[in-house]
């Protein structure tokens, strides 16, 4: 066995986060007081300070010239998903009575989780306190954030922004608060003094969560694929991959980063890939991408992803027109030594081809969910309604887009009902504890009530149909 690395915060550190939880308990007390009115017009008063443009885009050139990662035109349009984030919490109710179902004589009351752990990946560090808050105001909880040391002052600065806009609201600035020390270690000792985490991050980030010994909401590893039939609206298709694929540079674990394709539209698809923007490349620079995204033993290298496609073939040792937005190769097969089938998180999108009929499809699916990013995400385009059912039976994902960009639906857009979020759940697939995006309710505790009712209890011969024997009960 390896050598087991004990990480320990300085006795300094351990004087900061023990403030810091004493800071939010005392924020705690208050604003657990709080009515529906109040957290409601707290979550419009932190959502506007953060999400208005001038405010966004400082945030957005300052964590991309901090983390030298994104693109600062498709990050700017995450703004939206405040907007959305505040849209679906201000539609439920958060204090109080919750729900009400007579025919049960159930009651179910809302109250706070408590000191929330919010985990900040270094792609969102401006999007995720954000969200991360509105939820934690509309369930009257208080929020810690660490922060990845990459963006660190992106998201101090954000979160001294909703501070600033919770004083200006007379509530306590300790609603909110961000560790000064960015670190893995500082981040679990963080996540065991909470009553709460939800964690966005890599792997080990997520597995320190659901290690840490408080309840956890974490995030498993995307590998996001797209299938497309031959009934596939090839313009429509070959846009949103585009879109998908080039939003932040395909920094976030929606971006597609696979297409299997019909053999059926093969070259049309292709070619209306690159008329959206897309660069095919050849053998020989398929190969020097190869040598440059992953190492000897598979693991991908950090200092491709999140870049400008021109970027990425300049490491590679080759050149692309500035025009291109993303870069194309062949898939030369399916599996774990295949590793264009893995997840990518850059701006290069892997074409599996597949034949015969749908059936075929499948298997490529669950062949890739094997190689990684099972639990996340799948979509679809199709109009074959029978296309899309088999799918959904099979697919071992907790969402399914059809017809729809990943990268900009699977957290919830305008034009779906998916709950918005920057947390989505992969299930046990994914190692998570939910199969859903994280978002309002999963910040709350619910106390049910319970009354009386008419009694509810069936004869025997209807609880056991054909099974039921009365002569075996005398």
């Amino acid at each position: 066995m390896g050598e087991v690395k004990v990480r320990v915060i300085t006795e300094e550190q351990k004087a900061e986060l023990a403030a810091a939880i004493e800071r939010a308990k005392a924020a705690l007390a208050i604003i657990e007081t709080y009515d529906q009115q109040r957290v409601d017009r707290l979550c419009q008063a932190v959502a506007w300070a953060v999400a208005n443009k001038q405010t966004f885009q400082r945030l957005v050139d300052m964590g991309i010239a901090e983390s030298g990662l994104g693109d600062p035109v498709s990050r700017m349009g995450k703004r939206m998903k405040i907007r959305g984030v505040l849209r679906d919490a201000l539609r439920q109710k958060s204090v109080g009575i919750i729900e009400e179902m007579p025919e049960k004589g159930i009651v179910k009351y809302a109250k706070p989780v408590g000191i929330i752990a919010g985990i900040v990946p270094t792609t969102n560090p401006d999007l995720t306190p954000a969200g991360i808050g509105i939820y934690a105001i509309k369930a009257r909880d208080v929020a810690i954030f660490s922060a990845h040391p990459r963006a660190k002052n992106t998201t101090m600065e954000t979160v001294r922004i909703m501070r600033e806009a919770l004083e200006k609201e007379g509530a306590p600035a300790d609603i909110f608060q961000c560790l000064t020390t960015a670190s893995i270690p500082m981040a679990s000792a963080l996540m065991s003094a909470a009553d709460l985490v939800i964690a966005t991050g890599g792997k080990d980030m997520v597995r320190s969560a659901y290690s840490s010994g408080t309840p956890a909401y974490g995030v498993g590893a995307g590998n996001a694929t797209m299938v497309i039939d031959e009934t596939a609206n090839i313009e429509e298709a070959a846009r949103n991959t585009m879109l998908s694929k080039t939003s932040d540079y395909g920094s976030g674990c929606s971006a597609d980063g696979n297409i299997i394709l019909s053999d059926k539209i093969y070259d049309q698809f292709i070619g209306q890939l690159v008329k959206e923007g897309g660069y095919l490349a050849n053998e020989e620079e398929k190969q020097k991408l190869k040598s440059v995204m992953w190492d000897e033993e598979g693991h991908r290298l950090s200092h491709t992803v999140a870049i400008k496609p021109q970027k990425l073939a300049e490491i590679a040792g080759f050149e692309i027109p500035a025009d291109r937005k993303f870069i194309i190769v062949i898939g030369d097969g399916i599996g774990k030594q295949h590793l264009f089938s893995g997840e990518k998180l850059t701006t290069l999108l892997a074409v599996h081809r597949y034949s015969g009929n749908f059936d075929n499809a499948l298997k490529a699916v669950k062949a890739i969910y094997e190689v990684g990013g099972k639990g996340h995400s799948v979509g679809i385009y199709s109009f074959n309604e029978e296309h899309i059912h088999k799918l959904a039976l099979m697919a071992p994902v907790s969402r399914i887009m059809v017809r729809q960009p990943q990268s900009k639906a699977n957290a919830g857009s305008f034009t779906n009902g998916m709950p918005m979020t920057s947390s989505l759940g992969c299930g046990t697939w994914g190692g998570n504890i939910v199969s859903e995006n994280v978002h309002l309710k999963h910040y709350l505790n619910t106390t049910w009530v319970s009354s009386p009712i008419p009694e509810d209890k069936p004869s025997d011969a209807e609880l056991f149909g054909e099974f039921y024997n009365p002569e075996l009960e005398k």
